[in-house]
């Protein structure tokens, strides 16, 4: 029996071992069985469906409608559906999906806002540092303050760099002008900070 056979012999019928199992072949099939079909969690549904990451965190959202160790363990495979797990299914922080989250720097930026409420963490804000933009968005509204890391990141960049001297460090440096300098975003900062750059460029 093919998987859609077994599919629609489950939904016309009712659920059986033997259409589960057929289902348990492929993770899309396991979820929406147990969704549509069985109408409640198992572990063989679960185990098959965690053999996706999407459909192992469309069956913890769906099915279980609670976190699972098992859920959560395959969607910290990718920090995209990591973050969906903490805001959708765990509803809170976790060591594990912070740090599955910090292995892409918009993704560690949004846990840190969402998840972590806005509470700055070394390692989100070492993620968001691999990116000047997210650095700059971090160090603005997480950090709401200067560091000595996120001006470093955001002066890999000119554009961030010149917002990062407007909006978090609000006076210029030599880090953020040798980041602007010779480049569109000069004569902004120049305006922007006249009596502070001719100090610099002495």
């Amino acid at each position: 029996m093919t998987l859609k056979k077994a599919f629609k012999h489950a939904k016309e019928h009712g659920p059986s071992d033997e259409t589960r199992q057929i289902a348990c072949k492929d993770p899309e099939y396991a979820y929406e069985y147990a969704f549509y079909i069985d109408k409640c969690p198992r572990e063989d549904t679960r185990n098959a469906a965690c053999e996706d990451l999407e459909y192992a965190y469309y069956y913890a959202r769906a099915v279980d409608k609670c976190p699972n160790e098992k859920t959560r363990n395959t969607v910290c495979e990718d920090p995209e559906w990591a973050y969906y797990y903490a805001k959708h299914v765990d509803k809170c922080p976790r060591e594990s999906t912070r740090n599955a989250a910090c292995k892409d720097p918009f993704y560690a930026y949004c846990y840190a806002e969402v998840i972590d409420c806005g509470c700055p963490q070394t390692n989100t804000r070492e993620a968001a540092c691999k990116n000047p933009e997210y650095a700059y968005k971090y160090a603005k509204e997480i950090d709401r303050r200067p560091y000595r890391k996120t001006r470093e990141a955001v002066c890999k960049n000119p554009e961030y760099a010149y917002l990062y001297a407007k909006d978090v460090d609000k006076e210029s440096s030599n880090e953020t002008w040798m980041a602007v300098k010779n480049t569109k975003y000069e004569e902004e900062y120049r305006k922007l900070f006249n009596d502070p750059i001719k100090e610099l460029i002495i």
